[in-house]
């Protein structure tokens, strides 16, 4: 592949990733058609896949996708309520992660279904969109009265010790990703003026998070998953966010991108699951976005490099098998794709200073 300069990646990877997004505003986790399920829409995918349009001024992308989210959750309302007075048990009782992208039906199939960071995440985003970048996200009583709502799910299931299968959709645990994510949710929504989060919400989550750290869970001592609560939460403190960064590039840091954690079966080739874990690429992403916020323009620059270097003709795969040149079949990876364009965005705005 011709060498590139960063603005022309990032128009073609902007246009990669905007072909992910379906006429309903939703962005599919990869392309159409592909065998593996990725044709389908999770809450957590599009709140990252937009962070690029954002970063690059789109909003109308990002406020399309954002109305179909708020329509999203008012057609389960009254899933929504059955959870808050009830407190919900079964997985099929919470708010699902993934849906058809433009009829908006949930997939009932066993997925790990309960992931409270994906609620979490997208509060988040709804807050600093309407406070910090003055967009006009919340239009409507409807609007208003679903996002309360939200709020009152967290609490109804007690997010700060709910056991939850977490980013990765698997096993349930009490996970700091997930955590800090409903609390970074609950601290951005609770500046608007129309939504109510009681404080007490938002310091039992803090607790919690602050005696996990700097574990991702009881199994996993470090976790790629981490990296979310120092971007773009920002929900740790200094010395956590070292011990974070510490922890990821020292265990799980590889050539092609970046393990989610020891023993990940996904993708694995060796059937022991100990070894050859698989390297994604978006982990590579995430440390140049990190490292360039922190002002460590040297370590942003090595890594974007090597993102360069793992880029395909279709786009940024979703990982590579371990030790290989090998990629899979999720390609391109939406979230890939965004934190690509956000780490490139981010690095040619310093050079144009």
């Amino acid at each position: 592949m011709a060498r590139l300069t960063y603005k022309e990646l990032i128009g073609r990877h902007k246009k990669i990733l905007k072909s992910l997004q379906t006429d309903s505003g939703l962005f599919l986790a990869s392309k159409s058609g592909v065998e593996t399920g990725y044709d389908k829409s999770w809450l957590r995918d599009n709140f990252y896949e937009t962070i690029a349009f954002e970063i690059l001024g789109d909003w109308d992308t990002v406020e399309k996708t954002y109305r179909a989210i708020l329509n999203l959750f008012l057609r389960y309302e009254v899933k929504i309520d059955w959870a808050i007075q009830n407190k919900p048990l079964a997985n099929f009782q919470y708010i699902h992660a993934r849906f058809h992208p433009e009829n908006f039906d949930e997939f009932w199939e066993e997925w790990g279904n309960k992931q409270n960071d994906a609620v979490g995440c997208i509060l988040y985003r709804i807050g600093e969109l309407e406070i910090r970048q003055k967009r006009s996200i919340i239009k409507t009583a409807d609007h208003e009265r679903i996002v309360n709502k939200l709020v009152k799910y967290l609490a109804a299931i007690e997010y700060w010790h709910d056991r939850d299968s977490g980013m990765w959709e698997e096993d349930e645990e009490l996970h700091a990703s997930s955590i800090g994510a409903c609390v970074a949710g609950l601290r951005s929504i609770s500046k608007h003026p129309a939504i109510e989060v009681p404080v007490s919400l938002i310091n039992k989550g803090e607790k919690a998070l602050a005696t996990l750290l700097p574990r991702e869970s009881e199994r996993k001592f470090v976790d790629l998953a981490l990296l979310s609560l120092i971007w773009p939460y920002e929900v740790v403190t200094q010395t956590e966010k070292d011990q974070i960064l510490d922890n990821v590039e020292y265990h799980l840091l590889r050539e092609r991108g970046v393990i989610r954690y020891k023993g990940d079966r996904y993708y694995n080739r060796n059937k022991d699951g100990i070894s050859e874990e698989a390297e994604w690429t978006f982990g590579l992403a995430w440390l140049a976005i990190i490292y360039t916020k922190m002002g460590d323009e040297k370590r942003a620059r090595a890594f974007i490099k090597d993102l360069i270097a793992v880029d395909t003709p279709e786009g940024l795969p979703e990982l590579y098998y371990s030790n290989s040149d090998e990629y899979n079949e999720n390609t391109p990876l939406g979230w890939s794709e965004s934190l690509f364009i956000a780490a490139l965005a981010e690095m040619e705005r310093i050079d144009e200073k």
